[in-house]
């Protein structure tokens, strides 16, 4: 015969398992539910982002093409795509799938959700760039239309991502595909690159730690089988064509490129000092704010007064006062020498 005692904590205990486990909103069981669901509902709204950009780019979309870019095997893409038809968002026709018009604006309020946060990432805070894409990646599918378009307003409405492609409007409205791949351009030719693709991820992180982004005014010097080679704000490039392929420039005419010779403040040896020319493109929001307000304009000469042990960060001398900065924030402030009268 139990205890009366012990048989009342089995029954709590009982209980609280069961609640555990149980429970409407918070037990096991109902968050597994949620994440499921979650999980579905992503796959389903990054299926439909690949639809619209091989839509957008025109090539065609297959079942195998959504396998590849989500990573899961053919069968699974099967009844991804059979769902999205029962969904009235995809259709298939003799060369593959296409989205609806209702697939397609679903696609857009992703897209645009996306290209809206990479551009907040770039400009508010000091998330590595790098790191902008896999950050929006997760926020898109957590955000909904109305604090997308509370979050364009805070940014001050942009037309295009940090990485040169245009944000959807909140209609859906999106330009059509401006520019050319970087390696059509012929030796001699000048341009300035107007989007840097951030997919995949591996040439993107490439195409980073080269110094290249939108707004970089480029110079062809040489075009191959096996290389790309060019000059990007004074420096040389050298692409493999796989890689340059992600570049899309705009040709410029040759006049209107920034004359004579210029370095970064990072080349200065110390007791060394510049002028000023200005500050990289690639800096943005915060952090170019923050270097205005220390006095980093067209004119001002900068001082390399002392390197930290290690070399990295750097003390310059900037109107009077010591300032500590990093390599690759003195990467992006351009330099001319200082003339002595």
């Amino acid at each position: 015969m139990y205890n009366p005692l012990t048989t009342l904590l089995i029954g709590i205990a009982i209980m609280a398992i069961s609640l555990f486990f149980f429970w409407p909103k918070t037990g096991v069981f109902a968050i597994r539910k949620k994440r499921k669901s979650f999980s579905k509902r992503v796959l389903i709204e990054d299926a439909l982002k690949h639809l619209y950009n091989c839509e957008y780019s025109n090539i065609n979309c297959t079942l195998n093409s959504i396998a590849g870019t989500l990573s899961i095997p053919a069968d699974d893409a099967a009844k991804l795509t059979a769902r999205l038809e029962s969904m009235s968002l995809v259709t298939t026709h003799e060369k593959g799938l296409a989205l609806t018009s209702e697939g397609r604006s679903y696609a857009l309020r992703i897209i645009r959700v996306h290209r809206l946060w990479e551009r907040y990432l770039a400009d508010e805070t000091g998330v590595d760039e790098k790191d902008w894409h896999n950050v929006a990646e997760e926020i898109e599918h957590k955000i909904t239309p109305d604090e997308a378009d509370e979050l364009s307003a805070q940014i001050g409405n942009p037309v295009y991502d940090p990485h040169g492609d245009p944000i959807p409007s909140t209609d859906g409205n999106l330009p059509a595909i401006q520019g050319r791949p970087l390696n059509t351009l012929r030796p001699g030719e000048f341009a300035s690159i107007i989007h840097v693709e951030d997919e995949p991820h591996s040439i993107y992180t490439q195409l980073v730690a080269e110094g290249i982004y939108p707004g970089m005014q480029v110079k062809m010097i040489g075009v191959t089988n096996e290389r790309i080679t060019f000059l990007a704000n004074g420096e040389e490039v050298v692409l493999a064509p796989l890689f340059a392929k992600n570049i899309t420039i705009s040709p410029i005419k040759e006049e209107i490129l920034i004359k004579g010779k210029f370095k970064k403040l990072s080349s200065l040896a110390i007791g060394e000092s510049g002028v000023v020319l200005g500050i990289s493109k690639r800096c943005r929001g915060h952090q170019r704010r923050r270097l205005m307000d220390l006095g980093v304009v067209p004119g001002t000469i900068i001082e390399a007064e002392m390197k930290s042990i290690g070399g990295d960060p750097v003390a310059y001398r900037i109107k009077g006062a010591s300032i500590a900065l990093r390599k690759k924030q003195a990467d992006r402030i351009f330099m001319k020498e200082e003339q002595i009268d």
